[in-house]
């Protein structure tokens, strides 16, 4: 099997540093989906509107030549213990084939590389190469009661917190743009590897803007916006 992107996800985070880990983690996170050719037809998304929610099915373009693994170190581990790569969502896969649950905020049918899927809540970094789409059914696909394995706790946020000169550079921001930094770094971004580096200062692409930031006693503190 060959496969071929039908689209390509355009999104709020410049690099695979502190892109979520999961989708639906960083609400506010945006995506604009621009479909290909010969997809791009408003016949080929007629009736999407109706959901609310999306799968998407990805390529982890930025890491599939570096192939797979047997087994890996989840984060949610701390970096240390190793799982087989079937029970993780790691990206080194044999396929580097992803699975996104994305929500649908609109469809802009206007722009001249239209139409394209507004998204929210994504978990992908900008470019990612775009396989299918399939409608996030509820009555079939929500499980209230299913059990998570390793990843069962949920994921404790740190508190943000901003330096003076940043703070100002923050102010002009649109709102939106604050929320996903806000909620981006909160999920604390690092590598486990690094977590004990209190005095390092780290640096992720967001919404356009270079961010810098430590991270110390569950505390993030943006420190410069560029």
């Amino acid at each position: 099997m060959t496969l071929q992107p039908i689209g390509t996800l355009h999104t709020c985070f410049g690099g695979k540093f502190a892109v979520p880990r999961q989708p639906g983690l960083c609400p506010s996170a945006w995506g604009r989906l621009v479909l290909h050719e010969p997809y791009r037809s408003p016949d080929a998304i007629r009736g999407i509107e109706g959901f609310s929610h999306l799968w998407l099915i990805f390529g982890f373009h930025e890491t599939a030549a570096r192939g797979w693994k047997p087994t890996v170190r989840p984060p949610r581990l701390g970096g240390n213990l190793r799982v087989g790569v079937f029970a993780s969502r790691s990206t080194f896969r044999p396929n580097a084939l992803g699975l996104s649950l994305v929500r649908l905020e609109g469809i802009d049918a206007t722009a001249a590389d239209g139409p394209a899927l507004l998204l929210g809540g994504v978990d992908l970094v900008d470019g990612t190469p775009i396989h299918d789409i399939k409608p996030y059914l509820p009555y079939a696909e929500s499980v209230p009661d299913a059990a998570a394995g390793f990843a069962g706790d949920e994921i404790p946020r740190l508190k943000i917190e901003l330096a003076d000169g940043a703070a100002e550079r923050f102010a002009t921001l649109p709102e939106r743009a604050q929320a996903v930094i806000r909620e981006a770094l909160a999920l604390d971004p690092r590598p486990a590897v690094r977590a004990n580096d209190p005095e390092r200062v780290f640096g992720a692409l967001l919404c356009g803007h270079d961010v810098r930031f430590t991270i110390s006693r569950g505390i993030c503190r943006i420190v410069e916006i560029a």
